[in-house]
């Protein structure tokens, strides 16, 4: 197999990649207890997928209350950025680089996970469906359930989480990151502002396109005036279609998915941020994005541009090859191969996921995948 596409070097911001593999936010809820804190394991989970040309963290909460999911972890306290130092750390020694992928999950939350059993926050007071969030019922176990009723952000509100956003992207190059990536998609709350489903404010953050991407945009300015532009990364999932299967995490389908999406790409393009990332569908039977939305993608934004979703090494050559991606992440592939870029050089065969540990648990099924034995 030729994928000598992979592996040339890439640029991001400042960065040359050794290829153009990502490993792309995979929440895997590994962090310590009590306070959501990054630990050796974690480190050594990284660590072990460092010869990615490129990786980004899974999705770390960027406050309390942003958390939807137990046992992930946050970057709100000083442990935590202790943690995480770790990990950078672990990383850079093999000469990897990394960003954190801040989060803040609004409304697709529950109130057993927020700070006093508070409702979780939202732009809107409307209820999450057809997804599911995971709460601890005890030590080291916990259940899948529907999110709880959210209230809406005051007009102050929204603003001090601006600020939230650029206090973790400080946080986060204090923790040894060379980057951070804002998690915009499936369904979370840069998203639930983005989307007239959930977005029926009557202030200067709701109505209109412009103003339902106003937070996007006054985020991302905030995080670049923080940390420089070149060191930040926006994902979205521009869904087309949508599914009814049963998820854990999906996205929203705008009326205009084009516009709205080459819009927000085109507030990323004037701050200048170093990459976007597109999230695809995933599911089975899922289409595929249109050519013409890729197009005009690369038409609107310099910097460099990833996909993911279901992606064999075929297609992601071949999606490099036709110029509308530098580079392309492999989700569950690389969770099961922590080699996984040699395996696609040499055409070795890929470990299997065991899908029972992906959320949750001990080393098994996180850092006991072995390289492949040649």
């Amino acid at each position: 197999m030729n994928h000598k596409a992979l592996f040339t070097p890439g640029s991001l911001g400042s960065f040359t990649l050794r290829n153009r593999i990502v490993l792309p936010p995979l929440t895997r809820s590994r962090s310590s207890q009590p306070g959501n804190i990054p630990n050796a394991v974690m480190a050594t989970y990284y660590q072990q997928r460092a010869s990615a040309g490129f990786m980004v963290t899974e999705g770390i909460q960027i406050e309390p209350r942003g958390q939807g999911y137990a046992w992930t972890p946050g970057i709100h306290s000083p442990e935590q950025v202790e943690g995480w130092k770790a990990v950078t750390q672990a990383v850079h020694a093999e000469g990897g680089v990394i960003f954190a992928q801040l989060w803040h999950v609004g409304r697709v939350s529950h109130t057993s996970l927020q700070p006093g059993g508070a409702q979780p926050v939202a732009p809107s007071a409307i209820a999450a469906t057809n997804v599911k969030v995971f709460i601890e019922t005890g030590p080291g176990e916990g259940a899948l359930v529907e999110p709880s009723m959210p209230r809406a952000l005051s007009n102050a509100e929204v603003k001090e989480l601006v600020q939230l956003y650029a206090e973790a992207a400080r946080n986060a190059i204090e923790a040894g990151f060379d980057g951070i990536e804002i998690h915009c998609a499936n369904g979370y709350l840069v998203n639930q502002f983005i989307s007239a489903h959930t977005n029926r404010r009557t202030d200067e953050y709701g109505g209109s396109l412009q103003n339902r991407l106003r937070f996007l945009r006054e985020a991302v300015q905030a995080i670049a005036d923080a940390i420089g532009a070149e060191r930040v990364g926006v994902r979205f999932a521009p869904l087309f279609a949508s599914t009814d299967e049963e998820r854990v995490y999906l996205g929203l389908v705008e009326q205009d998915p084009h516009e709205t999406y080459i819009e927000a790409v085109k507030i990323l393009q004037t701050i200048g941020v170093a990459y976007v990332s597109l999230a695809e569908a995933d599911w089975d039977t899922a289409p595929e994005l249109p050519s013409s939305f890729r197009e005009a993608v690369r038409a609107a934004f310099n910097g460099a541009i990833i996909y993911a979703g279901k992606y064999t090494p075929e297609r992601a050559t071949a999606a490099i090859e036709a110029g509308w991606a530098d580079l392309i992440a492999f989700g569950r592939p690389f969770i099961a191969n922590p080699d996984l870029p040699a395996r696609i050089a040499r055409g070795w065969p890929l470990n299997p996921l065991d899908a029972s540990s992906m959320y949750g648990g001990t080393e098994k099924g996180y850092i006991d995948y072995p390289v492949y034995a040649h």
